[in-house]
């Protein structure tokens, strides 16, 4: 009865607050961009009364551009990176310091480019497109530079794999990646280090989709499984995002390979699954060492029916954690093959990347892609927020 009270009151409250906008705005004086962003800000004041939260998801810090990566080192430190997407981003890669405020990382000068400058400054030692953070537990912070502007094609000399030691807070080394490996329309979107820091793994989710294979020692690269039905968009799967499916202006759905991944602790099984796909797949990491050899030798094996995700994460327990999509939700994928929900909030629209710190505690980003320019006038919702959760027992 209660809860049938408090939303026929947030009917009444957004009707009310969509009336005030109508009276006052008029053609001269908000266009069609300011309506809905007006709109959206009501529905955010009411949202504990419409929406659907849970007080186990816990705020750490919030943001004023877009955020994807998260990641936490050994020793604590929370890393996040904002893509060059849908703006000209003023910071690639930023620690968050413990008042949730963000510094620049490793320094300025590594975040100096911009796409107004990209012919004055070298894509070489400069963050273009960050998609990806992941602290290897080692000391190490792994940075993965697609450097594709709004997710088009990439910068000649910019995509690449950036270390940097945490201790000297300096770039360690950089593993340029050449169009063998990150073709035009490549677009290389998350790491797995090997718990031996021997190799690194990617998704490629531009075209062709794709695994990428990196040996940390020699700095050579191959690509793995690519243009494979296991690393490309499945056809009959349609993203849904608030009980419909997502569409851009002209009509076109979001069509994205490889994305999702994934390591087994012990370091000998790598998952992945499209992010426009049902999928997941996995193969061993001894293949993937062996396909430099041979590619054609790899060979993906499928590993579970889940739904669109995006993140994925293993945990001690080797439960999967998927991020997804059409829920704003965090479900979990057992040993047994079984999919659980575990929490559900309407604040996480679009969770992204999960992290998990030292203490267990897991970290996980909202990026709004669904409210995003991609798919709208202007920002629908721009609430960008990093979360925390603990996990079940």
């Amino acid at each position: 009865m209660e809860v049938a009270m408090h939303r026929r009151l947030f009917r009444r409250s957004f009707l009310s607050v969509a009336a005030v906008i109508g009276a006052v705005a008029s053609p001269n004086v908000a266009d069609a961009q300011t309506m809905e962003r007006l709109a959206n800000k009501a529905k955010e004041l009411v949202a504990p009364i419409a929406g659907k939260t849970d007080d186990r998801l816990e705020k750490v810090a919030t943001f004023d551009h877009q955020v994807t990566g998260v990641t936490v080192s050994e020793d604590g430190r929370i890393f996040v990176n904002f893509p060059r997407w849908s703006e000209d981003v003023p910071v690639s890669v930023a620690e968050v310091m413990k008042d949730g405020s963000i510094r620049p990382y490793p320094d300025d000068e590594w975040n100096a480019w911009r796409n107004v400058k990209m012919s004055e400054i070298s894509a070489k030692d400069h963050f273009v497109t960050v998609q990806s953070v992941v602290a290897d537990g080692r000391g190490s912070l792994w940075v993965v530079d697609p450097a594709a502007p709004n997710s088009e094609k990439i910068v000649k000399d910019g995509p690449k794999l950036v270390q940097i030691d945490l201790k000297t807070n300096a770039v360690k080394r950089v593993y340029p990646f050449g169009p063998d490996i990150a073709g035009p329309a490549s677009y290389l979107n998350d790491v797995r280090i090997a718990p031996d820091g021997a190799f690194a793994y990617f998704t490629d989710s531009g075209m062709p989709g794709g695994l990428v294979v990196l040996d940390l020692n020699s700095g050579k690269a191959w690509r793995v499984l690519s243009d494979d039905p296991s690393t490309q968009f499945e056809k009959d799967v349609v993203v849904q995002v608030d009980g419909k499916p997502l569409r851009r202006p002209d009509g076109r759905q979001p069509l994205f390979n490889a994305d999702s991944i994934a390591l087994s602790k012990d370091g000998e099984t790598l998952y992945w699954k499209a992010l426009t796909g049902k999928t997941m797949y996995r193969i061993s990491t001894e293949a993937l060492q062996r396909a430099t050899q041979d590619p054609s030798t790899a060979r993906a094996e499928k590993y579970a029916d889940t739904e669109p995700t995006d993140g994925l994460w293993i945990d001690d327990q080797n439960r999967i954690y998927l991020s997804t999509i059409e829920n704003d939700g965090v479900k979990i994928l057992g040993p047994d093959g079984k999919v659980t929900s575990f929490l559900q909030d309407s604040r996480l629209r679009w969770p992204d990347t999960f992290a998990q710190g030292p203490d267990g505690t897991m970290y996980i980003t909202a990026s709004h892609i669904q409210d995003s320019p991609w798919f709208h006038q202007g920002w629908a919702d721009d609430s960008f927020t990093l979360f925390k959760f603990a996990p079940p027992k």
